[in-house]
């Protein structure tokens, strides 16, 4: 189940909510522990094993984060113990097929011949990446003793659990929830604001990114290639808006969600293409990863703090973990190394003149990020160079091209595309909030709401792109 479905717009969460504001306050976060776990066991019916499994990942986190909290000493035990149970659910899941073909592929390459290792072909359980940095922030933010050990299994579960982060964040610590967890308000101003909230990452996903998503999916279908250099072009703008208003629009959805139940959910985004270089844009982008990564990698090797050969190790560390955290495929080993090498060159002196200079540094994104999510987007290398090459007018696999492709696609969805890049700045953001609290606002969530979901039950809807990660 994914919130742009009519049946959770419809059936689940109105059920949920009446639920939820029915019951006296010290039973909400049972109930939202026991309506997460609905939730997420209503996508993954057919594995009752995962399920299981972040069963599991509450109960024991809960008990590891206790013991560390009544240690003695300073509870690394519990915590090293914690850390690698969760980390390993993780690498069995999301990298063992890959580890067992690339050792496969070397004694391939040395002449030993045959299959060491037979890939498992597990299927990745749904949020299982969010949800394991979720357990590992807790367990070391009660090791630092910046927050208390929680005592309620419930009050844990429903953190860990709560179905508008579950699945695809934003990566919740819990000491940023902790008093509300507690003690919440859910007002009418808050519901309100929820419902807005959520309305409009609807359509960022529903009307926006499903819709510009259809022609990544038409250059897929035909093959790279098969089309010119401009169009080439078109498919990586097309897949970065894509990417940016299913995500950004989910992360909406989940804020929203949680507003209404008296939560508030950090950001997640903040109007990244408006960035002016890849250190900036890295700031604006899945802001609650790169926080998660700062806080439990970055700083604790150094930071900044160290030589400038020590201090971009330490970078380089970063990267390459948030490129293999993001996929199990060389491409996105590759894709963090690209950012590393990028950013690397903007802390040695580029990015001050790219702050300078502004319109250089929009020239500068304005091609740069198309060409960095190409890469996370292609996960096969040869097909990966081909589209390299499309892009610098290279026929690299040969492909007989349609010369008329371009004025075709430019039909199909050349006002979309600009749509997209106008509401992907925050000039109609803040032109929004200005008139939100007056009928044509009210009029315009109308019109978002009813719009997705009429798109929704004529069956026009793909999956949120970020459930394979």
């Amino acid at each position: 189940m994914v919130f742009s479905s009519l049946e959770f717009i419809f059936i689940f969460l109105p059920v949920f909510l009446a639920v939820y504001f029915i019951l006296p306050k010290v039973w909400r976060n049972f109930w939202i522990f026991v309506g997460s776990m609905g939730f997420y066991a209503f996508g993954t019916l057919d594995k009752p094993q995962y399920i299981l499994l972040l069963l599991m990942a509450v109960l024991v986190n809960f008990l590891l984060g206790k013991a560390i909290g009544k240690s003695r000493g300073n509870g690394k035990l519990p915590l090293i113990i914690g850390i690698i149970y969760n980390l390993a659910w993780l690498c069995v899941f999301k990298y063992s097929d890959f580890i067992f073909e690339n050792i496969n592929m070397l004694f391939k390459t040395f002449g030993r011949g045959g299959e060491l290792m037979k890939p498992w072909n597990l299927l990745l359980p749904v949020g299982i990446s969010f949800y394991t940095f979720q357990s590992i922030s807790y367990l070391i933010d009660v090791y630092r003793r910046e927050i208390k050990a929680e005592t309620s299994f419930a009050n844990f579960g429903a953190y860990l659990t709560m179905f508008p982060q579950l699945i695809a964040g934003p990566i919740v610590k819990y000491r940023e929830i902790k008093e509300e967890m507690l003690k919440r308000r859910a007002s009418f101003a808050q519901f309100d604001e929820g419902l807005r909230i959520f309305t409009i990452g609807l359509g960022m996903k529903v009307l926006l990114a499903n819709r510009i998503g259809s022609l990544w999916s038409d250059i897929q279908a035909v093959g790279f290639e098969s089309i010119s250099t401009p169009v080439a072009w078109m498919g990586i703008f097309a897949y970065s808006f894509q990417l940016y208003f299913d995500f950004y629009g989910y992360s909406m959805m989940a804020i929203g969600l949680g507003r209404i139940m008296g939560f508030t959910i950090p950001q997640n985004f903040d109007h990244p293409y408006e960035a002016l270089s890849m250190t900036e844009f890295w700031r604006r982008w899945h802001m609650t990863l790169g926080s998660w990564f700062r806080e439990y990698v970055y700083i604790p090797l150094g930071g900044n703090r160290r030589s400038a050969s020590r201090v971009y190790f330490n970078l380089f560390v970063v990267w390459l973990l948030t490129g293999f955290w993001h996929g199990a495929g060389w491409n996105f080993v590759l894709w963090g190394l690209v950012l590393f090498t990028i950013i690397a060159v903007e802390k040695a002196g580029l990015k001050k003149f790219l702050d300078r200079v502004r319109i250089a540094g929009h020239i500068y994104m304005i091609f740069l990020i198309p060409l960095t999510w190409m890469i996370f987007a292609i996960t096969d290398m040869g097909e990966l160079g081909i589209y390299a090459g499309k892009l610098v007018g290279m026929n690299l696999g040969g492909g007989i091209v349609f010369d008329g492709d371009l004025a075709k696609y430019m039909d199909m969805y050349g006002i979309l595309l600009a749509v997209c890049a106008v509401l992907s700045v925050s000039g109609p953001e803040k032109l929004f909030n200005k008139i939100r609290g007056n009928v044509l606002g009210a009029v315009i969530l109308f019109v978002i709401f009813w719009g997705s979901v009429y798109l929704l039950y004529i069956g026009l809807n793909d999956p949120f792109l970020y459930f394979r990660f």
